[in-house]
């Protein structure tokens, strides 16, 4: 499939490529990010996604980079509470599923090139998102348990282009603050959208991006492993090529 020059308002840094309705973002990301470098931003035109993929390029090993995910998901729950009707909830299911008021709307991915070993520089990374923008025209009410989309949730005034670009802006404000503030900021961000599972816990990213959680009397935290999550992909079907249409998440605490 051949891309066209996509027209999107994208900040300076990112160059907009738009695939037609049955394009791969991810995919198509991941095999020109080596020749197109940092800033691609892939998308495809569709009335039922947001679909779009961005091509980023560490200056660390891979067992760190892949931290840069944590500010892809954090961008993409900020443009999403941007846009959203007020006082709705937008928050995630370690380490990659979003949620809209606690029902599943879409989630996040991320790629490095094969091969890559974990203490080895990768030449990029690709993280890419996609949000259910509408019902699938062929299920019924009730067919979709623990799911959601965004015209179901009041975002019928706002496009998927608004997303995207909002997305853009976010990401680099993320980066943006790694820099400034080093990526703990960046990470209590991505907290902040993670309810715990019991009120007292403590939790904290380690330096390769794994999940730690500190119970009260524990002698040391339980770890969560992020590139084993990252690989099972919890919220996306690898058949349909959609987010999932049932999901269903245990019992959590704000």
């Amino acid at each position: 499939m051949q891309p066209v020059t996509g027209e999107l308002d994208l900040p300076p840094g990112f160059e907009s490529v738009r695939l037609r309705e049955a394009g791969d973002a991810f995919g198509h990301a991941c095999a020109i990010a080596g020749e197109r470098g940092a800033g691609t931003f892939v998308w495809v035109s569709r009335y039922d996604l947001v679909e779009f993929a961005v091509v980023l390029e560490p200056g660390e090993p891979l067992a760190q980079a892949r931290r840069g995910f944590f500010a892809g998901m954090t961008a993409l729950a900020d443009s999403l509470a941007l846009h959203c009707p007020p006082e709705r909830d937008v928050s995630f299911v370690w380490p990659d599923a979003v949620l809209f008021d606690r029902a599943l709307i879409g989630g996040g991915r991320l790629a490095a090139p094969a091969g890559c070993g974990e203490e080895e520089t990768p030449d990029w990374l690709v993280f890419s998102a996609m949000l259910r923008l509408a019902d699938l025209s062929y299920l019924e009410p009730g067919d979709m348990p623990g799911t959601t989309t965004l015209t179901g949730e009041g975002f019928e005034i706002v496009s998927a282009e608004a997303i995207m670009e909002s997305f853009t802006r976010h990401l680099k404000s993320a980066f943006d603050l790694w820099q400034d503030k080093g990526f703990r900021a960046v990470g209590e961000q991505y907290l902040e959208r993670l309810p715990k599972k019991l009120a007292a816990e403590r939790r904290l990213i380690d330096s390769n991006g794994d999940l730690l959680v500190t119970l009260p009397a524990a002698a040391r935290p339980e770890r969560r492993n992020l590139r084993n999550g990252l690989e099972a992909c919890q919220w996306y079907d690898r058949t349909t090529r959609y987010p999932k249409t049932q999901f269903h998440v245990q019992g959590e605490t704000a």
